[in-house]
């Protein structure tokens, strides 16, 4: 196995912790080892004459940034002031275990958008306690409407008269490799907490574990070498703006603090031991902006999200097909499903897709990846490479189920 397959990919997720949850007064247990340790805000009576009805409010209201030299104020202030009253952290809680992320909020009256792996516990909780803190410290109880586990995205709600501060989205298509981002989250429960890089790589593609996705017979994605969980495939975008357990869920906002990306992983350096995650290395990934919002509309419409499918099982093409080559040059077709999307379209066994919808395609997990990122009923287009002869063609794409 070559070093890019044994990298790790792990969901930015907490540690130990203190639960805030009132059924829940016990040490809360990591969800992955890392250094760091969250210590809960411990929820007392409610404060403030009112202000935060539905919620506990905790102190005076602060502001979003904290500017003590105008003078000096540059772009990350700036695009921090922006988007950090959209920033939200959560609190998760089961009968056995608990856990934190963070969100943004997507509307003003209290839908939020986080990842799936944080409202389920990593798939351990099927009917948790959520609870949400704003950047002003106010904290409300939420319900999750609905999770996408195929590209990790959840929408949750606070129920609450108040009125909230909805991100801003901008068009993740528009991105440059180089682009200035800022991370936005509560990293090892560190709230509001902001850090600054560049967009690292776009349309990455990773397999991280999720044990809320039943695995694929013959997908050809690439195998997680965890345990007790089945590998997901997602295009993302890569950064260098540190990203730690806790961020999962949070913005990854441009210059002007309008979302770019959902936060949901980092690589690590260690062994194949989820025990020995570390902390960020400057490799984190996002999903963009536009795959989030198609998904949390979704969710919100009608309580899950829909995915294409190609109908096709696939497989990696090594670079020299006569040798055990580490490179792979497309996704190869094993197999079309009879009636199916890719067998009405007239692709083949043998078939070996280079482009999905213009972007390259190196492999298996490329274009399930691709494939999934785009709604049901959908139209795409395909090259591939048949008989020696590059062909192009568009596909009607089925219904994931």
């Amino acid at each position: 196995m070559s070093d890019d397959q044994n990298r790790q990919f792990f969901f930015d997720r907490p540690v130990e912790q203190l639960s805030v949850l009132p059924k829940a007064k016990k040490l809360r247990k990591p969800l992955t080892v890392t250094g760091g340790v969250l210590i809960g805000a411990m929820v007392g009576s409610l404060l403030g004459g009112g202000i935060a009805v539905g919620g506990y409010y905790l102190g005076t209201s602060p502001t979003p940034v904290v500017v003590n030299n105008s003078l000096e104020v540059n772009w990350v202030s700036g695009a921090s002031q922006k988007a950090l009253p959209s920033v939200v952290t959560i609190n998760v809680g089961s009968s056995t275990s608990g856990g934190s992320g963070s969100g943004v909020f997507l509307t003003a009256d209290g839908y939020i958008l986080t990842n799936t792996h944080v409202v389920t516990l990593d798939g351990q909780a099927k009917n948790p306690t959520v609870e949400v803190q704003t950047f002003d410290k106010r904290t409300y109880s939420a319900t999750v409407i609905g999770t996408d586990p195929i590209n990790d995205l959840a929408v949750i709600k606070i129920d609450s008269p108040m009125s909230f501060t909805p991100i801003a989205f901008a068009d993740s298509s528009s991105l440059n490799i180089g682009d200035s981002v800022v991370a936005i989250g509560s990293p090892l429960g560190l709230t509001a907490s902001v850090t600054v890089g560049v967009v690292s790589a776009l349309n990455r593609t990773i397999a991280v574990a999720n044990s809320s996705v039943p695995g694929e017979n013959g997908s050809g994605l690439q195998l997680w070498n965890g345990k007790g969980a089945a590998p997901v495939s997602l295009r993302v975008i890569q950064t260098d703006a540190a990203i730690n357990p806790g961020n999962s869920g949070g913005a990854l906002v441009n210059s002007k603090g309008a979302l770019v990306g959902i936060n949901v992983a980092i690589a690590s350096t260690g062994s194949s031991s989820s025990t020995a995650q570390s902390g960020n290395i400057g490799v984190g990934f996002s999903i963009p902006s536009n795959v989030a919002k198609r998904v949390a509309d979704e969710i919100i419409k009608t309580g899950a999200a829909t995915h294409a499918l190609l109908g096709a099982m696939v497989t990696d093409q090594p670079f020299n097909a006569n040798s055990s080559s580490s490179f792979s040059i497309g996704a190869l077709i094993k197999e079309v499903t009879v009636g199916g999307p890719a067998e009405s379209s007239g692709l083949k066994a043998g078939d070996l897709v280079t482009k999905f919808n213009g972007e390259p395609i190196m492999d298996a997990g490329d274009l399930t990846a691709a494939v999934r990122w785009e709604a049901a009923k959908t139209q795409a287009t395909l090259e591939f490479v048949r008989d020696g002869k590059t062909q192009t063609m568009t596909v009607t794409l089925g219904t994931l189920k």
